[in-house]
């Protein structure tokens, strides 16, 4: 079985939800990015050990957050040591809209990936786009380079919806089976 480490940032604790998620379909390891942009103790170890990363922030004004940023910008030092090239790559976000710019930050999360050499894996799903749809469907909001969220503005973390929570998990499971498979 792979190695997966989900590194992401939450501002307000939806990002966080949604990474749990993430991890769990991935059986995969949390590193959270702090309010100040960093890694706990360890945590740039964890990433050169997994056989893959999934990259997760909100979106803040069409973009990643200021601390998903200044951890992308910190990552050079890996960049220049080649050591996550080669991994499995993927990304996911949340924000408050329906769409909310998203697909801007996961082209940031996809180019971050490709500057380092990595094999970004898609979403895989089939989208929930029929008159029969329900919001709490798997896929809803349509994404097929990276999972999606939709948060209210003014609900917590237990707000979040269903669907795109197991739209999380069985992205994480996608990212860890495609990891093993290359690994293997």
């Amino acid at each position: 079985m792979a190695r997966i480490a989900v590194v992401y940032h939450s501002g307000y604790g939806h990002t966080q939800r949604m990474a749990q998620a993430v991890a769990e379909g991935a059986n995969g390891e949390l590193v959270p990015i702090d309010a100040e942009g960093n890694l706990a103790a360890g945590g740039w170890e964890q990433l050169k050990a997994a056989d893959g990363i999934i990259f997760g922030t909100p979106t803040y004004m069409g973009s990643v957050s200021w601390q998903f940023k200044k951890f992308a910008d910190a990552s050079s030092k890996p960049w220049y040591a080649q050591e996550w090239k080669d991994k499995v790559a993927a990304g996911f976000t949340n924000s408050a809209g329906m769409s909310g710019d998203k697909q801007g930050t996961l082209t940031t999360l996809f180019t971050l990936a490709m500057q380092h050499g990595m094999i970004w894996v898609s979403q895989g799903l089939m989208p929930a786009n029929t008159k029969s749809a329900k919001r709490d469907d798997v896929n809803y909001l349509v994404s097929y380079s990276g999972a999606i969220a939709q948060s209210p503005s003014d609900g917590g973390t237990g707000d979040m919806s269903a669907g795109d929570l197991a739209t999380a998990r069985l992205f994480g499971k996608r990212v860890a089976d495609i990891a093993t498979r290359l690994k293997g």
